[in-house]
């Protein structure tokens, strides 16, 4: 098949948008009040986590702004970040609240891992990142580019680490856009099959296969890569070994999300929250450090937005 680049606002550099204000969205007080007022709503309801609706969480002027968020990440540049969360006046129970109640005016909550919970709580856990089974957010070490497996990821910063920790994200469309200028022969390669590692347990179902780059509508393309997850799934009994050509696409993948043309860096402060269109963004994370003291700590939700 022949690939062609992606057309459309997900596929920006760094230098484009670094400045831009149009994925930068801070709360006035008004905002934060809503938040707060919105939280113990939920709380009197005594509404599930994940029953948590728009409805049930209404934000009468924070909404709408909410519906021009979700604009920017399905349909724009495919990220924006809220910054001024109030949750430095909240338990840590409303602060889950909070984010899923925001998160909802964005898209359907989807659960996350063995115990589908309605979130996930990013911290460093002192688990081992060498280890075949170890989620990413169960460690401080660095976090190479990927994406999850939901329409949209959002990030809640309740206390952001000592040092590191800072947020970086690629446009997928834009790297994949350069494979295509520069190696229209590995572009081939990306989509098709490569093996993928759930890190649920050692049989066959915690491997499937599914090719890096999906055609979807409008010319567009979603596309999926976490080089970790690619490596581990080569203990799967079953699983083939990389291709020559896919360890070279890997690499070429790896190079361009280093390169500071396309990397944007955030450093997430207390009360920012960050959404990522899975689709069309990749994220990682630099190391971090705790000293003695509070961690670092993100809350982490799932949306599908379908």
């Amino acid at each position: 098949m022949a690939i062609t680049q992606v057309p459309g606002p997900g596929r920006w550099q760094a230098a484009e948008i670094r400045d831009s204000d149009t994925w930068r969205v801070p709360l006035t007080e008004e905002h934060r009040h809503e938040v707060l007022d919105a939280v113990r709503a939920v709380e009197a309801a005594g509404t599930a986590p994940q029953e948590i609706t728009p409805a049930g969480f209404p934000l009468p002027t924070l909404a709408p702004l909410l519906r021009r968020v979700r604009q920017e990440v399905v349909d724009g540049h495919g990220f924006a970040l809220l910054q001024g969360v109030p949750v430095g006046r909240m338990s840590e129970r409303q602060r889950e609240i909070a984010g899923l109640g925001l998160g909802s005016h964005i898209g359907a909550i989807v659960s996350q891992g063995p115990g589908a919970m309605p979130l996930a709580h990013v911290r460093d856990t002192g688990a081992d990142p060498s280890r075949p089974r170890t989620r990413s957010y169960q460690h401080s070490g660095r976090l190479g580019f990927h994406s999850d497996p939901t329409d949209v990821v959002a990030l809640l910063c309740l206390r952001p680490a000592t040092s590191g920790g800072l947020s970086l994200i690629v446009s997928s469309v834009a790297v994949h856009n350069e494979v295509v200028r520069t190696r229209p022969d590995l572009a081939e390669v990306l989509y098709q099959p490569w093996w993928h590692d759930r890190r649920t347990g050692e049989g066959p179902d915690s491997f499937y296969a599914k090719p890096l780059c999906v055609p979807g509508q409008d010319g567009r393309v979603s596309i999926s890569y976490g080089p970790d997850y690619l490596r581990s799934a080569q203990r799967g009994a079953h699983v083939p070994p990389f291709t020559p050509a896919q360890r070279e696409a890997m690499d070429l993948l790896d190079r361009l999300t280093d390169d500071p043309r396309f990397v944007l860096t955030m450093d997430l402060r207390e009360g920012d929250m960050q959404f990522l269109n899975n689709h069309v963004v990749l994220h990682g994370r630099t190391a971090y450090e705790d000293h003695p003291g509070p961690q670092r700590h993100l809350i982490r939700l799932w949306f599908t937005t379908g």
